[in-house]
């Protein structure tokens, strides 16, 4: 599906519109330190107090947040499930790697050592 205009400018566009009711579309950014997206996770969340029904990753070498195909596929994933919100984090909240897949639970990510002791909320 071709976008009339950046699929980058229209997600910043729709989180900016705030809430907008259900279902609503959640996009977090992730990688190995505070200034490199290598993951970009997209989440469906159909009605208030639920947990996120359909999610799908996005992965890069390069930087997420600069991949026009990606955000675009992003854009596509969100009109499918019909998403009338979105939020999205405004920076990297951590590691790219899953707890309990990737390293243990409880442990910290051996590949990312930026994130170790850092609170991911305040900005890295």
């Amino acid at each position: 599906m071709k976008l009339r205009r950046d699929p980058t400018k229209w997600l910043k566009k729709k989180a900016k519109t705030g809430f907008r009711g259900y279902p609503v579309g959640t996009i977090a950014f992730y990688g190995p330190d505070n200034l490199r997206a290598s993951k970009a996770a997209v989440g469906i969340i159909e009605g208030a107090e639920e947990e996120a029904k359909h999610l799908r990753r996005w992965f890069s070498d390069n930087d997420v947040r600069d991949d026009p195909t990606i955000a675009a596929e992003i854009v596509d994933f969100l009109r499918q499930h019909n998403a009338h919100s979105v939020a999205m984090t405004d920076r990297i909240i951590g590691c790219p790697h899953e707890e309990g897949i990737d390293y243990p639970e409880g442990g910290t990510c051996p590949q990312c050592p930026f994130w170790v002791g850092r609170d991911r909320w305040a900005g890295g």
